[in-house]
């Protein structure tokens, strides 16, 4: 069931991208991830990971300064845990997601820097941890927002805060919070 989930999605993704001729660019992208969790849970304490993510996306220009950019990226998310109920007391826990941002672009200088806001889907494929309290829900959803800076011709630096809205784990009250900080090059 996964992998036929997985397997729409990529061919949606490749068939969205060539439905546009004009304004369109292909690219990849990937950088650190600086991850922790946020909530209400008193049982655990958490501290910030870095991590990792790569992957491709379609820019799909719509005006001279407006474009839609979706995105497939593997991305690793997580924290350092410190749990107060439990003999082991820490553990990493690190969650590999297949995430899908799709991005507005506002263009605030045309072709050179952008305003990028949008929601992103991630499903989680993999969980490396020390010791696990509970079990990790297996979707996440977020909104994404940040910056793009095009340096030189077709290389860009990126800035990204991704702020998780559904609980990581079916038993804590903790979501996803990110810092992307990404470099890429566009086609």
């Amino acid at each position: 069931m996964k992998k036929s989930l997985y397997l729409t999605l990529i061919l949606a993704f490749v068939g969205l991208s060539g439905s546009y001729a004009q304004g369109l660019n292909f690219g990849l992208k990937g950088g650190a991830n600086f991850s922790n969790f946020e909530g209400s849970n008193t049982t655990v304490e958490s501290e910030s990971i870095t991590s990792y993510h790569a992957g491709a996306f379609v820019e799909l220009g719509l005006g001279s300064n407006f474009s839609i950019q979706p995105e497939l990226l593997y991305s690793t998310m997580g924290a350092n845990v410190t749990s107060f109920n439990s003999a082991s007391n820490d553990f990493k826990n690190e969650l590999g997601y297949l995430s899908i941002p799709v991005m507005a672009r506002i263009y605030l200088i045309p072709n050179r820097l952008s305003l990028d806001v949008g929601p992103q889907v991630s499903f989680l494929m993999n969980e490396r941890d020390n010791f696990s309290l509970e079990k990790s829900n297996t979707f996440d959803f977020a909104v994404s927002g940040g910056v793009t800076l095009h340096i030189l011709g077709p290389l860009f630096i990126q800035g990204r805060y991704n702020l998780g809205l559904t609980d990581v784990k079916t038993d804590a009250e903790v979501t996803n919070r990110v810092l992307q900080l990404s470099a890429g090059i566009r086609f």
